[in-house]
């Protein structure tokens, strides 16, 4: 009896992650389609990436997957998925299923000011949030996007000196103190994990 094909369409922020867990795991049975990270700039374009990539692919799988969770778009993203009758990961923000929403829920209580970082923000920040947000020609613009926050959290899931370091460094140019929270795979690999099983058969 064969596998059920799946496709995975995914944030380019996690895209790294997903092929991680797809080789540790052996998933031969999935395809990832990662939609532009820069997406998270603008959020409100989420939900219609989404839904053409699903009208897109959905006659080529078996099952469809959306690895975002809600990501800023107010539950119009979850609007698109119930019509398709597709299931995404579970949380308000990529962050928490990176954590775990038990840990996102008590970091956010310790202080609700908090701006997150992962591997891939850390790696790409000039490109997403510098460049992304105009600071690099508006360093004006800083307060405005910047003032209310008072800690930058990395949540990191490869243990990298250089992307520690690097996330200290964005700490620093954005002004907020610096907490570093070791996460690795687990979280975001066992939600994957049981929506898959649950097509095997």
């Amino acid at each position: 009896m064969t596998e059920a094909t799946v496709l995975i369409i995914a944030c380019g922020a996690l895209a790294k992650e997903i092929v991680e867990l797809q080789r540790l795991n052996g998933w031969s049975h999935i395809r990832v389609q990662c939609l532009p990270a820069e997406l998270h700039n603008r959020p409100e374009n989420i939900p219609a990436a989404v839904e053409a990539a699903i009208e897109k692919h959905r006659d080529d799988y078996d099952q469809l997957f959306v690895a975002y969770a809600d990501c800023g778009t107010g539950g119009a993203l979850d609007r698109v998925l119930a019509r398709h009758g597709i299931e995404r990961l579970p949380g308000a923000h990529c962050y928490e299923f990176y954590s775990g929403s038990q840990a996102f829920a008590a970091l956010t209580e310790q202080e609700p000011a908090s701006f997150y970082l992962t591997d891939f923000l850390a790696r790409h920040f000039d490109r997403l949030v510098k460049k992304g947000l105009g600071l690099d020609r508006h360093p004006e613009l800083m307060p405005e996007y910047f003032g209310n926050y008072k800690r930058l959290v990395y949540l990191s899931q490869a243990e990298s000196l250089q992307l520690e370091t690097a996330a200290r460094e964005h700490a620093d140019y954005l002004g907020l103190a610096f907490e570093h929270r070791h996460t690795g795979l687990g979280p975001v690999g066992q939600d994957i994990g049981e929506h898959l099983i649950q097509w095997r058969n």
